[in-house]
């Protein structure tokens, strides 16, 4: 398995190694990130196609649940949690493409319906607040509206009980960050990465402002 998990390569990476990847993802950004360091986890619960399956279904097409337009709507939507400044942002990271493709071929149905549902909502609430969809809306205006859901999730979220569902926006956090510091972008660029193998050295000097080493996910 490559240092690296790319957009690209997720599709072909196994359920474990795909878990693992965000055990250790939650790790490297102190285990606040996700929801109790187990939503991501839960929703990857779909095994990957058996070796030797029929032939005429590996042939077949692959089958996209989100058009254009709403990638390119996740895209922005993972910008404007992750912005560029003097690094490159999510968009940069190409997270759109990775949050649509992390949510068609590892998430459940359940959370597939609860993630689209969400995209609706996250547009119709920036109507009501802006008069125009989230793609027409300014910077601004784009963060004053995910600052406002962000509160209503959190709320939600430390209310949530039992197996009630998590809440849309957390799952979009959750991948903006989990596609961002997994991708060689936020690797070399938001944090240090050298590649391995190399050296165990378990007291490595830190002056404060640096950026922390990245985890080999």
């Amino acid at each position: 398995m490559p240092d690296q998990i790319m957009p690209d390569e997720i599709a072909t990476i196994s359920q474990i190694n795909r878990r693992e990847a965000i055990r250790r993802v939650s790790a490297m950004l102190g285990g606040a990130a996700f929801i109790g360091g187990s939503g991501l986890l839960t929703a990857c619960s779909r095994e990957p196609a058996a070796k030797g399956a029929d032939s005429t279904a590996a042939a077949a097409p692959v089958q996209t649940m989100f058009t254009a337009d709403e990638v390119a709507l996740l895209d922005e939507m993972a910008e404007t949690i992750l912005p560029a400044t003097a690094t490159p942002g999510a968009k940069d990271a190409q997270c759109g493409p990775f949050i649509a493709l992390m949510v068609q071929d590892c998430y459940t149905k359940e959370d597939q319906a609860i993630f689209r549902t969400g995209m609706t909502t996250l547009n119709e609430e920036c109507q009501k607040a802006h008069g125009h969809p989230f793609m027409q809306s300014s910077p601004a205006e784009r963060l004053a509206l995910l600052t406002a859901i962000d509160k209503e999730a959190k709320t939600y979220q430390d209310a949530r009980t039992g197996d009630a569902p998590n809440h849309y926006f957390r799952m979009m956090k959750e991948l903006t960050l989990l596609g961002f510091f997994t991708s060689e972008v936020g690797m070399n660029k938001a944090l240090r990465y050298a590649e391995t193998p190399g050296r165990f050295d378990p007291c490595v000097p830190y002056v404060k402002g640096e950026p922390i080493w990245a985890n080999h996910a």
